[in-house]
């Protein structure tokens, strides 16, 4: 594990000095992924790292984990809240008669969308890139929002397993409460992601590592990658 984490230090320094970046802008959610990704960001830039916590009607505990490993872990911090910022867009968004679900979507995705704003701004202003915290499980799935959460430079954890990055969150000594609890993109208030894919990650982990699963769940985690294979690229272009 020691090796893994030098290895991926090494990789974030590079990427960023092969990019004349100064340093790097990683949001920090206070879940298991950003925590860690945040950790090794400060290991590569100990003097150039800013994790930013960007509450968009948040649970208050997200925000107070995300800055208790700050704390541990002497990372440098700027919080920026966007509730009313979401709200004015709401207001000036054309209302539609939308499905009650495809609306609630629609408007929670929006929150990963704003964050990704700020985090470029910031990133622009200083002369940081971006780093991303969606790991090798939710990228294959595409489980991430477009131009939300999956909008990055840097994807550092992105070839391990979401059951890898518990291993390595422990190894890094992350708090225990923030490794326990259930992951969660906090897009709604009780949303947690093994309830809402209807599979835990270690389903999922062992049918990308392994391709053994059952049919139901083979054909289910399918057709999440065929259905989202457009969110792993850069969009379609004519092969003509």
């Amino acid at each position: 594990m020691q090796r893994l984490i030098a290895s991926l230090t090494s990789w974030i320094k590079e990427k960023v000095i092969a990019a004349n970046g100064r340093g790097v802008v990683v949001g920090m959610s206070g879940g298991v992924d950003s925590s860690a990704v945040a950790v090794l960001c400060q290991f590569a830039f100990p003097h150039s790292t800013l994790g930013v916590v960007i509450p968009c009607y948040s649970n208050k505990t997200d925000e107070i984990h995300a800055k208790l490993v700050a704390g541990k872990f002497g990372i440098v911090t700027k919080t920026i809240v966007l509730d009313e910022v979401l709200d004015s867009l709401l207001e000036i968004l054309p209302k539609g008669d939308l499905d009650i679900a495809t609306k609630k979507l629609a408007q929670a995705n929006l929150k990963p969308r704003l964050r990704m704003v700020v985090l470029y701004y910031l990133a622009n202003c200083l002369g940081y890139l971006v780093v991303g915290a969606s790991n090798k499980s939710e990228l294959s799935i595409g489980y991430f929002t477009k131009h939300g959460d999956g909008a990055a430079d840097l994807f550092p954890l992105g070839n391990l397993f979401k059951t890898q990055i518990y291993e390595l969150a422990t190894y890094l000594d992350i708090p225990r409460e923030i490794v326990s609890k259930p992951p969660s993109a906090g897009l709604w208030a009780g949303q947690t992601d093994e309830v809402e894919l209807g599979l835990t990650y270690t389903e999922l982990d062992q049918y990308l590592a392994t391709g053994e699963a059952g049919k139901e769940l083979r054909q289910k985690i399918d057709s999440m990658m065929n259905e989202n294979s457009h969110k792993r690229s850069i969009g379609a272009i004519p092969d003509f």
